[in-house]
């Protein structure tokens, strides 16, 4: 049975304390992190990460005592990246809330498998400092927690769901097209356009082949881009329900 102290967060825990450690918690995430983001988070495991490292798997075990916190330690790199220097922290809540928006969105483009993959993964110091930003971002609008917190998890629920579209969307493009199985599906639909139960879906399309119309709905815009538009939607409305002034543009 773990000890009490066996059972404790591993930031709760000092480094190794050895003069001149051989590794540190830095070198481990950063090491599992680059196996996840180039051969899939089911790569990772604590031998793989010890043979990266040039290492036995019992010497990890020194520095990280399990793969859940080895997990921990790779969550916690990446809220590291999403941290806005504080020099470069916008005043207004808007600019604020914006910028610690698309500096999520941009880290976990990088990484889109940690949505899933790390979600389990307890809540760090950087993860903390992370919530601590969102907070300062409104912390001028005179809002109450329980309305600060509803904007804040609105506004990540847009971002981690962004992210999870464009994933799906980024397989889809590497998928080999299966040309029958799209052409079924635009004679199905077709069908259920003459019942006329889909009135709004034939005007969107119209007689045209869906492969033709989607390109133009899109346009020729960027993920970025398209993100940052739905970003300043939810902002906007925000604002306005909320009774917030909108930055001075």
């Amino acid at each position: 049975m773990a000890t009490g102290d066996d059972s404790a967060l591993i930031w709760t825990r000092p480094e190794p304390g050895t003069r001149r450690p051989k590794f540190t918690r830095d070198q481990i995430a950063s090491t599992a992190l680059a196996i996840a983001d180039t051969e899939g988070f089911a790569a990772v495991s604590m031998r793989r990460v010890a043979s990266e490292l040039g290492a036995g798997t019992m010497t990890l075990y020194y520095y990280v005592r399990t793969k859940d916190e080895l997990v921990a330690l790779m969550d916690d790199a990446i809220m590291s990246e999403v941290l806005i220097p504080a020099d470069e922290f916008p005043a207004h809540w808007y600019d604020a809330l914006a910028a610690v928006a698309e500096r999520t969105w941009d880290v976990l483009m990088r990484h889109p498998w940690a949505l899933q993959s790390l979600q389990n993964a307890p809540a760090g110091p950087n993860a903390m400092r992370h919530f601590e930003q969102s907070l300062a971002a409104l912390a001028d609008t005179g809002l109450d927690p329980a309305a600060k917190f509803a904007l804040i998890a609105t506004v990540d629920d847009y971002v981690h769901g962004n992210v999870l579209r464009a994933a799906e969307f980024r397989t889809t493009v590497g998928t080999p097209v299966d040309e029958e199985m799209i052409e079924n599906a635009i004679r199905f639909a077709e069908a259920q356009y003459a019942t006329g139960e889909f009135p709004h879906t034939q005007a969107l399309f119209g007689d045209k082949d869906p492969r033709d119309v989607f390109p133009h709905l899109i346009g020729d815009t960027s993920e970025r881009d398209r993100f940052r538009h739905g970003l300043s939607m939810v902002l906007d409305g925000a604002a306005r329900r909320l009774k917030l002034s909108p930055p001075d543009r």
